[in-house]
């Protein structure tokens, strides 16, 4: 028998409700229940989670070959020197802005699960809007540039509880 082979055919082209649950242009139904809603923004912020700790290895990698270009290097001259750390200097920040980000999703995850925890019933995602805007307010100084992916991180999972987390209006 090729039972095996059957099944796993099925399963590699079956789209998983995660999957299916955690795409952008998610459009819900107006009567979806309000674990549905929840569900999908985990499935949404498990996928991002999983992109930016992707990314910070990607990251990673692009700063330790930009490391092993410099110190190949034999004394620069000092205008070479300057063009030389400029890649340097951009891995450096793509990958502080990549941790950032997954911070912000691994921050918003937690949130979203104490939210659960003490709010829990239908009003959990409105809870769960408002305990963000209050971490976003409470994190919001002037002149922290270096802030904005964890900022614009936890924007974009606002976003997402506005797109799934109530009835669109008629």
């Amino acid at each position: 028998m090729d039972f095996d082979k059957d099944n796993s055919h099925e399963e590699s082209t079956e789209v998983g409700s995660d999957e299916l649950l955690s795409e952008d242009d998610l459009r819900l139904p107006e009567g979806a229940n309000v674990l549905v809603r929840l569900h999908a923004v985990r499935a949404w912020l498990a996928r991002r989670r999983h992109e930016a700790t992707v990314e910070v290895g990607k990251a990673a990698l692009n700063l330790q070959e930009a490391m092993a270009l410099e110190f190949q290097e034999v004394r620069p001259r000092r205008r070479e020197r300057r063009s030389q750390e400029t890649p340097f200097l951009r891995a450096q920040q793509a990958l502080a802005a990549a941790q950032q980000r997954l911070q912000a999703y691994e921050d918003a995850e937690a949130l979203l699960e104490d939210c659960v925890v003490h709010a829990g019933g239908e009003r959990v995602l409105v809870e769960y809007y408002l305990s963000l805007e209050e971490l976003v307010q409470s994190s919001t100084h002037p002149g922290q540039v270096e802030r904005m992916p964890w900022l614009r991180a936890l924007a974009d999972v606002q976003h997402r509880i506005e797109r799934v987390g109530a009835p669109s209006e008629p």
